[in-house]
């Protein structure tokens, strides 16, 4: 899940699905869904669902290959320094403002960012991931709008960038052409990805997908064409002066807690995912692949920890089969569902879920 850009696109074919679709009617938009159990609509035939996927019995199912891949041009050293002295300088920002925010204690700016924060974090979750790249449900304008100004306030690119890098790391996953593959070692799935030149399979293999639907959203294009103008004023301006006007905080501390050390603190919850979530966690779903339920990680990405679920169901709504357990999102998008802002939710069948963990069990029983 990324910040700042890379190159790529995407958009594989899915194989046919047994899914449970959740349906809220238009036209009443207070009723309580109708959940109901149906074989996948021809719509949802267009959803990025990698090849190595659930639907595939799992003795056909290949681990990933322990090589490590480092790709160095040693013409240029592969580095980009720009992004390198940008971050040290950011978190050396940031870590000034933790020790601002433990001296002075300014509380309101505290709260303040945090809801600012919450916003931006839907903006990625609901948003770029869960709306966005997988498509795994439906939302309304009012509602896209609202998810794309969070995900401006979050910084982490605009949406095209942001969906097609994430839709490249699933149909790529762990291979040279996953942007922030984890085989490279947790420091580059976590931020180094973003410090070094592309590996040229991201770039190559990333021209192979199509990622045109975005751009036909016009709340997509609108951003991408002015989004540095946005980002300029929902990720710094508003922000940064709403505390300074409301209740006479400081502009220096206003910009340390309201701009920088939540912009940081934002990063890391994301890149929490492609480097913890994919290492540290048990695999229930899929054993033979790196994604990893991870509560920690959940807690701080607003419920993106149950990453191997993710990974084995990317067109469900609400990345696990746990419901509300740490996971903000789903309640984010079920209340927007309720009042008729969200709909199509695509769910997984509870059959397949438990016949992919017996799967699992036995497939673990045999090889012990």
């Amino acid at each position: 899940m990324p910040p700042f850009s890379s190159n790529p696109s995407l958009l594989s074919k899915s194989s046919d699905h047994h899914e449970t679709l959740i349906h809220y009617p238009l036209s009443h938009p207070n009723q309580v869904p109708i959940v109901e159990d149906v074989e996948e609509e021809e719509e949802m035939k267009d959803d990025l669902v990698p090849e190595d996927e659930v639907h595939k019995p799992m003795d056909s199912v290949k681990p990933k290959t322990d090589q490590s891949f480092i790709y160095i041009d040693n013409s240029n050293w592969s580095i980009v320094w720009t992004n390198v002295i940008f971050f040290i300088i950011l978190h050396a920002v940031h870590i000034y403002g933790i020790y601002y925010l433990i001296k002075i204690k300014p509380y309101p700016s505290w709260i303040f960012s945090w809801f600012w924060g919450t916003w931006g974090g839907f903006g990625i979750t609901a948003g770029a991931h869960r709306l966005w790249s997988h498509r795994s449900y439906k939302a309304r304008l009012p509602l896209r709008i609202f998810l794309m100004i969070g995900q401006t306030i979050a910084g982490q690119n605009n949406l095209y960038v942001w969906s097609r890098d994430h839709r490249v790391h699933h149909k790529f996953s762990e291979t040279d052409a996953d942007p922030h593959n984890s085989h490279r070692g947790f420091f580059f799935a976590h931020m180094g990805w973003l410090l070094f030149k592309k590996h040229p399979d991201v770039l190559k293999k990333g021209k192979t997908l199509d990622c045109s639907d975005l751009m036909k959203d016009p709340v997509v294009r609108f951003q991408v064409r002015y989004y540095y103008w946005l980002l300029l004023v929902w990720g710094m301006l508003i922000p940064w002066l709403v505390p300074v006007f409301l209740w006479n905080e400081t502009l220096s501390g206003s910009f340390l807690i309201n701009v920088i050390s939540r912009y940081v603190t934002s990063l890391h919850c994301t890149w929490f995912v492609n480097s913890t979530a994919h290492m540290f966690g048990n695999r229930p779903y899929n054993h033979k692949i790196g994604p990893c339920e991870n509560l920690f990680v959940s807690y701080g990405a607003h419920g993106e920890g149950y990453h191997n679920y993710h990974h084995t169901f990317p067109y469900d709504y609400a990345t696990s089969e746990l419901g509300f357990s740490l996971n903000i999102t789903k309640v984010f998008i079920d209340t927007a569902a309720y009042f008729g802002l969200a709909y199509d939710l695509k769910r997984v069948s509870r059959s397949i879920i438990e016949k992919r963990k017996a799967a699992v069990e036995k497939a673990l029983q045999v090889e012990s």
